[in-house]
């Protein structure tokens, strides 16, 4: 049963982790990207995702409620980041300058040519 509970605890840290990471790059997101990649603004993202943080910091993982906090995480992370970074260049500091659409990770696709 320690086996279970310590499997659980550090679920519990990664998702805590998780929501921590998505409520911090909300915060450093221009506001106006929100609204240029058509999402929801920026406050209601940060109101959205510090209830998750909260209610997966308080709640056991085993209850019902860290599941919506997890989702609202989620969908942040997969549906609003990307649109929102895009929009405003990254913000990061190891991007490639210039590139086109078809750029790879490992340089320009050129179709098999």
């Amino acid at each position: 049963m320690q086996g279970f509970q310590g499997l659980m605890s550090l679920l519990s840290l990664a998702l805590i982790a998780l929501s921590g990471f998505a409520l911090v790059d909300a915060m450093i997101r221009r506001e106006d990207a929100y609204r240029a990649a058509d999402k929801q603004t920026k406050p209601f993202w940060l109101i959205i995702l510090a209830i998750g943080f909260v209610v997966i910091w308080l709640f056991p993982i085993m209850s019902f409620l860290p599941v919506i906090g997890l989702i609202a995480t989620i969908v942040y992370i997969v549906d609003v980041r990307p649109a929102v970074r895009q929009i405003s260049g990254g913000g990061g500091g190891g991007q490639r300058g210039g590139g086109s659409s078809s750029d790879g990770p490992y340089g320009p696709y050129n179709g098999g040519r």
